[in-house]
């Protein structure tokens, strides 16, 4: 015992470890000094700790909070996405069941459509008539697509050379275009080319065309086509313009400073400055130009109804014809069927084009 009591704090290290006269290592014949919590300043070990005591665990709550932050920008976008889902894809995916089956007025009432697979589509697709409207739907997009993107390319560069006022009295002249209703503007535009009593008619005959007087311009081909173009024009320009003219103002001055000092001229900073850096949004446009126009309805039916002779007959025109005028809703659906697909090539080819000068591939 009383060897024990006189070991030196030597004696109490390891082997291998010499420990200075003087000082004690810790735990050697010393309590340790307790700790914040109470306990003994010596941590201890998982297997030392009494059985029952666990580490402290996270507030589950926390973690539920975390989920409901992250999950909510989606149930906001739920009631949008579930609305466009019931209104656009289940309209859509019906007309393409519907273009594999016999459905004329007599399943319409008593239901239980045969289907007949790819007929309805062999049917269109050997018609004449068909590829005669999808010439004229090509030619329709062609020749508004690009009056209204040369239109409006120049109307948002004269926009941005106006002063204050006329900047703000051309925008909102372009505001309340872009906001009429779409049937008020086709009434406007009926009413400006009357035969009798039209605007335009009067205008021409007091400029010395007597040859207008009593013209009737929506029995005449032609130019009814041209004024269904002009009207289109019309609505689609102030829209393209607005967004071509804020493109505008992301351009910074010093490149047009640079390419002045440099000796360029007008046409040479629009072609090396500003089409360059408006190029995607010129593309974003045209892309959206080309949708609304090729899907035009509501213009052609409220005016013309497709007519005179068919000269204003487009595809989505030529489907309700054939769907509510002839109660062939089977076939009706198949040339709307086509129609989506004939527009999903014509973007396609576009975009393809669009990202080949940006050296993307698409």
């Amino acid at each position: 015992m009383a060897s024990e009591a006189q070991q030196t704090p030597g004696d109490l290290a390891p082997a291998g470890i010499s420990v200075p006269p003087g000082r004690r290592r810790l735990g050697a014949g010393e309590p340790s000094r307790p700790g914040p919590d109470g306990t003994g300043g010596r941590r201890r070990s998982p297997a030392a700790r009494p059985s029952g005591v666990h580490p402290r665990r996270r507030d589950s709550g926390r973690g539920a909070a975390r989920t409901i932050a992250a999950a909510w920008p989606y149930l906001l976008v739920l009631p949008t996405v579930a609305g466009t889902a019931y209104l656009l894809f289940y309209p859509l995916l019906r007309s393409v069941v519907i273009s594999f089956q016999h459905f004329r007025t007599g399943e319409l009432i008593r239901g239980g459509a045969a289907f007949v697979g790819l007929e309805n589509y062999q049917d269109v697709l050997g018609s004449a008539e068909f590829w005669t409207v999808v010439r004229r739907t090509l030619v329709w997009t062609a020749v508004n697509v690009v009056l209204i993107m040369v239109i409006s390319t120049f109307t948002a560069l004269m926009i941005a050379r106006l002063g204050r006022r006329m900047r703000l009295a051309v925008m909102s002249g372009l505001v309340l275009t872009w906001a009429t209703p779409v049937l008020a503007a086709t009434t406007v535009f009926q009413w400006l080319f009357q035969s009798r009593l039209g605007v335009v008619n009067w205008a021409l005959v007091s400029l010395g065309f007597d040859s207008f007087d009593g013209f009737s311009w929506f029995a005449n081909g032609q130019a009814t086509f041209a004024i269904m173009v002009l009207l289109v024009v019309w609505q689609s320009v102030p829209f393209a313009a607005l967004t071509l003219y804020a493109g505008l103002t992301t351009i910074p001055a010093e490149l047009y400073e640079s390419a002045r000092i440099d000796g360029a001229g007008a046409w040479q900073i629009f072609r090396d400055v500003t089409f360059p850096m408006l190029r995607p949004l010129f593309g974003l446009i045209t892309s959206l130009e080309v949708i609304w126009v090729f899907k035009c309805f509501a213009q052609i039916w409220a005016i013309t109804q497709g007519g005179p002779d068919d000269a204003t007959t487009t595809l989505p025109v030529y489907a309700f014809q054939v769907a509510q005028s002839l109660h062939k809703y089977d076939l009706g659906s198949a040339i709307s069927t086509l129609t989506v697909l004939i527009l999903l090539v014509v973007l396609v080819a576009h975009l393809r084009r669009m990202y080949k000068h940006e050296g993307e591939g698409l």
